[in-house]
């Protein structure tokens, strides 16, 4: 048998902070998962997010802390339409989320920005430029 991958876990300081944020970007989180230790959703891809709560972290491996510095994991979320992606941003940010970088047009073709979790973690949200339907024109 060959592993498979099937999730991605985050640690939240605040669990139902944490899942306010995630469900604001389509995420079905089950509504009662809010004080709960542990909370699971299933993307259509099948591929689970996991969320635990700082204390369930430590419940296993006592010698965890809570990680400083530079990310090594970052979640992305495909936007439709570059506009999209700048609505969103403005949304969150009107929600109280920390933007980390204003939407821009990055050189590789996306419209992108990055917004912060309630835990600091960054959060892209893109989309290809070239899928608008306002994007570019054709020159004789």
């Amino acid at each position: 048998m060959t592993p498979r991958f099937d999730s991605i876990g985050i640690v939240a300081s605040d669990m139902a902070a944490s899942l306010a944020f995630y469900r604001r970007l389509g995420l079905d989180v089950p509504s009662g998962a809010d004080s709960a230790p542990h909370a699971e959703a299933t993307l259509p891809s099948g591929v689970r997010v996991l969320w635990d709560t700082e204390e369930t972290i430590r419940s296993f491996d006592p010698g965890w802390t809570r990680p400083t510095g530079g990310e090594r994991l970052g979640l992305a979320f495909r936007c439709d339409t570059a506009a999209e992606v700048d609505s969103v941003h403005a949304e969150l940010v009107a929600a109280g989320y920390r933007s980390h970088l204003e939407p821009w047009d990055a050189v590789w073709g996306q419209r992108y920005a990055v917004v912060l979790d309630p835990d600091g973690c960054g959060v892209s949200l893109f989309a290809d430029t070239d899928t608008d339907t306002d994007a570019g024109t054709d020159e004789d």
